[in-house]
């Protein structure tokens, strides 16, 4: 019998319990990363060093949220990540010139799995920075109009604005946490109860001049949060429509007053915040819970949702209503759809993240020719199995229960995860 192609949920087990490993020649970098405490969510912050951006080593910022075991061990973590290098295997790596002699240790032709890693003087380095927050983090989202200022929704009911203006300029600095600063991270939020724990939120995108927040929670409420003089924020009456608790949200890519909503009742909606009363687009997205939904940036009217069933579905807005049909409706999750992204780089291209422990980089502009696909593959690889979409371009596993996964935004390809065990950042050879 020849080879096969492993799938998860559809061949069992896991894949470290198989004894699979993860081929390296199948990444330009990958590192993993741990805050201590479980994180559901977090998000990238944009910095000064321009993009796109290719050269290695690469730094990057982020912001998430915890969850701690106790209410009082939580936090809101600032990291700044130095020198991330690239996999020796990595398409840009340097490759041994014809007539370079090896080391006189080297009698074994065959890589180790230290000669594969990064250059160890190149190792990355987190730089952490925490501001204590009263219980664990739903949700974090940065301003795409001013980064430093971060949305955090505690499962406790309470929504906080912080400035984070101090902890990502010590962590830049890469010196020793000041401890009297953090006294005053802790002055520059600002916060409000809501009626219901919070389960979404999104802030408007950069092109609009207001930074505003909409958030749904466990009642179906969405409410738009208005930015007011002194760092306060006036909440509005709650736009109703949804049976279920609202789970994600988006703001249009190209008219201000326009968002999206998706909910545990099946449903997408789309909404104007001129009319409360109702929403003004609804279709039934999926025949199971709708966890996530991404808005295109760059072809505004596109759409992606992923839902419970494990599906990730692409929608034309200019056929949107209660008939309408999906564009595509693709099946590999074994596990709900925890998170989709569109990439910021490839108009054609998302992420999924899902239960599974299966991160997922889609291309919908490939299609499956069967006569190329026999005429390139190798006679010792495995035929590609019909259940796997055409439009599967990568797949990256060995996280558990994974929950949010983001492009990074200046530098293409590369993409970070947060799963139980804590982080993974990555840039697949293929993207």
């Amino acid at each position: 019998m020849g080879p096969a192609v492993w799938m998860p949920g559809m061949d069992g087990g896991d894949p470290e319990e198989n004894g699979m490993d993860y081929d390296p020649t199948a990444y330009d970098c990958l590192t993993t990363l741990s805050l201590g405490w479980p994180s559901l969510s977090f998000d990238i912050i944009p910095d000064s060093l321009g993009g796109p951006r290719t050269a290695f080593p690469h730094t990057l910022t982020f912001v998430a949220g915890s969850q701690a075991p106790s209410t009082r061990m939580n936090s809101l973590s600032v990291c700044r990540v130095t020198g991330l290098g690239q996999l020796k295997t990595g398409k840009e790596a340097p490759r041994k010139e014809e007539g370079d002699s090896d080391d006189e240790d080297s009698s074994d032709s065959s890589d180790s799995d230290d000669d594969l890693l990064e250059d160890p003087r190149t190792l990355p380095k987190p730089h952490v920075r925490r501001v204590a927050h009263s219980g664990a983090i739903n949700r974090v989202r940065a301003q795409p109009q001013n980064p430093a200022l971060v949305a955090a929704w505690s499962e406790s009911g309470t929504a906080s604005v912080y400035d984070l203006t101090g902890p990502l300029a010590e962590a830049a600095a890469e010196g020793e946490p000041d401890a009297r600063a953090r006294s005053a991270w802790a002055a520059l939020t600002r916060s409000a109860r809501t009626a219901a724990a919070p389960r979404a939120t999104r802030w408007t995108g950069r092109a609009w001049r207001r930074g505003r927040l909409v958030a749904g929670d466990r009642r179906a409420h969405i409410a738009v949060w208005e930015p007011q003089a002194a760092g306060r924020w006036a909440v509005g009456a709650p736009f109703r429509g949804h049976e279920g608790s609202v789970e994600d949200l988006q703001w249009s890519p190209s008219e201000e007053t326009v968002f999206a909503s998706c909910s545990v009742d099946h449903t997408v909606r789309v909404w104007d915040t001129r009319v409360r009363e109702r929403s003004m687009l609804s279709v039934r997205a999926h025949d199971a819970e709708v966890n996530v939904i991404s808005w295109s940036a760059a072809t505004s009217y596109m759409m992606a949702s992923g839902g419970d069933d494990g599906l990730l579905r692409v929608w034309d807005l200019r056929a949107f209503g209660p008939d309408a049909a999906y564009v595509a409706s693709l099946k590999y999750h074994s596990g709900p759809v925890t998170s989709v992204e569109w990439c910021p780089h490839e108009s054609s291209m998302l992420l999924t993240t899902s239960e599974d422990g299966q991160t997922a980089v889609w291309d919908l502009a490939l299609e499956r020719d069967p006569e190329e696909e026999a005429a390139l593959a190798p006679a010792e690889n495995a035929a590609v199995p019909d259940e796997l979409p055409a439009q599967l371009l990568f797949v990256h596993a060995g996280q558990r229960d994974v929950k949010e996964g983001h492009w990074h935004p200046q530098i293409p390809g590369l993409i970070v995860t947060t799963a139980a065990e804590g982080f993974n950042l990555f840039k697949a050879a293929n993207v």
